[in-house]
């Protein structure tokens, strides 16, 4: 995986969220609900970790920015 810029974490408010998951469906699933709640950058695949069981992905949130309640 790609290390993380500064840049995607400069401001409160800004995150990185590292899923770690047994599988891509998983990985979708779960930054679907991220980005159900929040604005979200996505990731279209995902990466296997060498040596490390399942799948990782990065995807990157604005919290200040809710989409719907």
């Amino acid at each position: 995986m790609k290390p993380i810029s500064e840049v995607h974490v400069a401001e409160p408010g800004l995150a990185v969220v590292e899923v770690a998951a047994c599988d891509d469906e998983t990985a979708f699933a779960l930054q679907e609900l991220l980005a159900g709640r929040w604005a979200t950058t996505t990731a279209d695949t995902t990466t296997p970790a060498p040596g490390e069981p399942g799948v990782r992905l990065h995807c990157y949130l604005d919290v200040r920015r809710e989409i719907g309640s």
